[in-house]
């Protein structure tokens, strides 16, 4: 009896199930229940799909498995597969993607852009109108005129009454050739003649002037004193001797400007020659003048770079009628400039005109003499000007569409004709103007480049591991063009210590001791002297003075580096001295010398450093990302490749 009733109940569970069973069937298929989704696994695909695992400030990084970065320990994030096939350095974003990512492009275009350079600066003595009065004579100084400074006086003004005894000696001389020449025998008048002219030179040479000496021709009596007058019009700016003062001849008494012309010295950044030239006008105002402007043309560049203050400075030559400009006057001045394909700033005023080269104030419209110096004019295109009309206008690019890193720019090009695909470039840049780049190499006209947007395209390929602003095999292929010189072995084998030494720095950074690196400094200094430049020839040793000097202020920079970040910073500069001493002059068998790249540092701007091992040893980071980098170049390749390279062809260009 309890056997049938579990029988029974088993039955029951059975149809029980079979029930609910064709219940839940009915449910998945009653009309209007929408089949399941497609994509419902395409999660799951894509994980599969992605097999490879790839680090996004190290794309060359590339593991089978998750893990960790092993450059700068950073999470390794999968890569589809699919991802690299719009190529290495290119992007295809849907038309959603472009809409959320904001998307515009411009085109790259010819055009004369105009560009503001905003200078400050100082009025100044002309110093072609400041001039000494002086004694001609020695003597004792019994009066002064004019005794104080500041006093306007006039050419022909009397400025000292001076003793001197030599006078009567001369004044004797001229009166006795007076009396030759008016009661002396005809047959002795030309002789006669020539001794007064003499005796008239002799005075004048001592400081008279033609009206004193016909006032002593016509005066019975010689006089001891002289009477000093002003050779020029202008300020007395510098009283030299008081009254009753001994001066021997060429003595200064006084020093004169003339202020009917003044200079105008302005500081202009080394970034902003590019855009200044002789004979450009340049505007200015002055604190004392609040409102008025002036205008003045340049007419000298200095030659010499102020290194403390990284300024050249610039002069313009301004007449000042009304005196109105004076000396030490703070300047504030801006140039509108505009820049030519050829790099050249152009003044369309100066086409066809005529400049001294002397005097670049003196302008005229066709050939003559200057009115200061007499030289010949030349042509303002043989002082470099370039006329609007014969010239093709830049290439330009907005400045939004640069990414720019290190030295490196980058920028975004619409390619193909179905739109959305990006493609990455590296170009060439010349000078900036606020708004645009000027573009010499790496574009052409018509391209499109994206100028809002730029960066997460950029963003976006570097999680897919391609090319990057950040990561491209050409970015730390920026050696200098260097001259690879054949030098002898004992040489060579005296910079093992150099390389040695800035080895011991490398590590000691890479640890994060400062203290040591220090000390490793002092010994790279005391290596370079001992470094065997006898062997040198005439060529080498003036390469070789060239890094030697710049490597001993590095060295010096390094050694005041107070904290580990200064350090680093001052060794950078230290290691690219390094890199062109191994780069030009080589190494011994016994030392290895490769360079390495960080893209991180210095806020991602980048640097390079050297190693003699592959095992990297980042001095930029030390132990918060002591493995940051990659080995770029092996520097004893790089010399063979440079020596086994032809020679360039006679009147080429290197492109």
């Amino acid at each position: 009896m309890a056997s049938w009733i579990e029988d029974k109940r088993n039955i029951g569970l059975v149809v029980l199930s079979l029930t609910c069973l064709l219940l839940l069937g009915l449910l998945l298929n009653r009309p209007g229940m929408p089949p399941p989704r497609e994509d419902d696994h395409q999660h799951d695909a894509s994980s599969a799909e992605a097999t490879i695992w790839t680090c996004s400030m190290h794309p060359n990084i590339r593991q089978p498995e998750p893990g960790l970065c092993p450059i700068c320990g950073m999470d390794l994030i999968p890569v589809s597969e699919g991802s690299d096939s719009d190529g290495p350095w290119s992007l295809t974003l849907s038309e959603h993607a472009r809409s959320l990512a904001q998307v515009q492009t411009a085109p790259v275009e010819r055009r004369h852009i105009a560009h503001e350079i905003r200078m400050v600066g100082k009025v100044a003595f002309d110093e072609k109108r400041v001039g000494d009065i002086t004694a001609w004579v020695a003597g004792r100084i019994d009066r002064l005129f004019v005794d104080f400074t500041g006093i306007e006086v006039r050419e022909g003004d009397h400025m000292v009454e001076l003793y001197s005894p030599s006078l009567v000696t001369a004044q004797q001389e001229l009166r006795q050739a007076v009396r030759s020449v008016k009661s002396g025998p005809s047959s002795m008048r030309k002789a006669s003649e020539s001794r007064l002219r003499a005796a008239r030179k002799k005075l004048g040479l001592l400081g008279l002037s033609s009206r004193q000496i016909e006032m002593i021709e016509r005066s019975d009596q010689p006089t001891d004193h002289l009477t000093i007058e002003s050779p020029m019009e202008g300020v007395v700016i510098e009283k030299h001797l008081n009254e009753g003062a001994y001066v021997n001849t060429g003595s200064p008494i006084y020093t004169v400007a003339d202020l009917s012309r003044v200079w105008i010295i302005l500081d202009a950044y080394e970034s902003d020659l590019a855009w200044l030239r002789y004979g450009q006008e340049i505007e200015f105002e002055v604190e004392a003048y609040p409102g008025e402007s002036f205008s003045g043309r340049i007419v000298f560049i200095d030659p010499v770079l102020n290194p403390r203050t990284r300024t050249v400075k610039v002069r313009i030559d301004v007449p000042n009628p009304n005196r109105k400009l004076k000396p030490d006057m703070f300047v504030r001045a801006v140039a509108h400039a505009m820049i030519s394909g050829g790099g050249k700033v152009m003044d369309p005023g100066l086409a066809g005109k005529w400049i001294c080269p002397m005097h670049q104030e003196i302008v005229k419209e066709g050939p003559d003499a200057c009115d200061v110096c007499g030289m010949d004019l030349v042509q303002a295109e043989d002082l470099g000007f370039v006329a609007e009309s014969t010239t093709e206008p830049p290439l330009v690019v907005p400045a939004s569409a640069v990414l720019v890193t290190g030295e490196r720019g980058v920028v975004y090009v619409e390619a193909g004709e179905a739109p959305g695909t990006y493609e990455g470039r590296e170009i060439r840049l010349g000078p900036e103007t606020g708004d645009f780049y000027v573009v010499t190499s790496g574009l052409e006209e018509g391209d499109r480049v994206v100028v809002n947007g730029a960066f997460k395209i950029d963003s976006e390929l570097q999680i897919r591991a391609k090319y990057s602003m950040m990561y491209h095999p050409s970015a730390p292929e920026d050696a200098p063009n260097l001259v690879v010189l054949e030098t002898h072995a004992p040489f060579r084998l005296s910079l093992d210590a150099v390389y040695g030494a800035y080895f011991q720095i490398q590590d000691r950074l890479s640890r994060d001791d400062l203290a040591s690196a220090h000390k490793a400094g002092q010994d790279l200094a005391g290596a370079l002297k001992k470094a065997a430049v006898i062997h040198l020839d005439a060529k080498g040793k003036i390469h070789w003075d060239r890094i030697d000097e710049n490597l001993a202020e590095n060295l010096d920079t390094f050694a005041k580096a107070p904290e580990i970040e200064a350090g680093r910073a001052a060794f950078e500069a230290v290691s690219e001295d390094i890199y062109r001493m191994a780069m030009q002059f080589g190494s011994s068998d016994a030392v290895r010398v490769l360079r390495f790249h960080c893209p991180m540092a210095f806020d991602n701007k980048g640097a390079h450093w050297l190693q003699n091992h592959e095992s990297t040893a980042n001095p930029y980071f030390g132990a918060s990302m002591f493995a940051c980098g990659s080995q770029v170049e092996d520097l004893a390749e790089t010399r063979k490749a440079a020596s086994d390279a032809p020679p360039p062809k006679a009147g080429g260009h290197d492109h």
